[in-house]
């Protein structure tokens, strides 16, 4: 008896994707912190499962797991591995828009072709309790104590909330300290992802993520689209913006208040897999 699974990941952002379509999701939190132990099981930065759609004017739902186990509400690389593995299993033609359910609400898709999709992500989210992030009032910038520095970050939510902060070097070894912490701080009630950013020019970013539930990452969709919103509100990038990040380069369009965020990237197959489980739960989703 066992799990079957895709493995995909979207520039090096790695995730198990499950198709339960016609049999509920039925794992548990320690059932998929077992399946992403990078040693004892297959490894993955989030879990990805492809339902029913509960909003009537969407296709699909699809969930998102971290690896400690964790809820997440959104996804940025997961959304487009999910929508090339439609593509893959003949829901989906290229050059077709598709409307799915995430769990922080609707996302539509576009797949440009079999390996590259372009995701309307929405319209970014700065006011403090949407995201959430305690302050007293919507800000471009926020001074915020971290052990013993205070440093000025950007807060949004992109469907998950995210810390942003520029940075000179990304190679600074303050960073390994300072994302784990950013991650956790007390002002993030449901925590957030760290994102450190380097600006070369208004269209051109580098970018490192630490992820909450998953740790630093080779890429982070919705922190990379986090990071070009934060600076496009300080009116500091164009329009359009590459994002470079460990894994490979996003692109990132957004024209501001009122408009929708769009990201632009490829999703990969890495290969197909079983995985054991217990009977009952084979039974279910086998």
């Amino acid at each position: 008896m066992s799990l079957r699974f895709s493995k995909m990941h979207g520039i090096g952002n790695d995730f198990v994707v499950l198709d339960c379509r016609a049999t509920p999701f039925a794992l548990e939190a320690a059932q998929i912190r077992a399946l992403g132990d990078r040693h004892r099981g297959v490894g993955f930065d989030q879990l990805l499962s492809v339902e029913p759609a509960r909003d009537p004017s969407c296709a699909f739902y699809y969930g998102v797991w971290n690896a400690d186990g964790s809820p997440s509400g959104q996804c940025g690389n997961g959304v487009r591995c999910v929508t090339a593995w439609l593509h893959r299993a003949g829901a989906l033609a290229c050059g077709e828009d598709l409307r799915m359910e995430s769990p922080s609400g609707p996302v539509s898709v576009r797949l440009l072709d079999a390996t590259t999709v372009s995701v309307d992500m929405g319209e970014p989210v700065f006011e403090p309790p949407r995201i959430p992030f305690e302050a007293a009032a919507a800000a471009d910038s926020y001074p915020i104590v971290v052990g013993t520095d205070t440093l000025d970050i950007g807060a949004v939510s992109m469907g998950n909330p995210h810390g942003v902060l520029r940075v000179n070097d990304l190679a600074d070894p303050a960073l390994e300290r300072l994302g784990p912490a950013l991650t956790m701080h007390p002002r993030f009630p449901q925590q957030a992802n760290a994102g450190f950013v380097q600006q070369f020019d208004r269209s051109h970013l580098r970018l490192r993520v630490h992820e909450r539930g998953a740790g630093w990452t080779q890429a982070c969709g919705t922190g990379a689209c986090a990071a070009m919103a934060v600076l496009h509100q300080r009116g500091e990038v164009d329009d359009r913006v590459a994002v470079e990040l460990p894994g490979g380069t996003l692109q990132i369009e957004w024209r501001g208040r009122g408009q929708a965020l769009r990201m632009t990237g490829p999703a990969a197959f890495a290969f197909e897999g079983e995985w054991p489980v217990s009977g009952g739960l084979a039974a279910r989703n086998g």
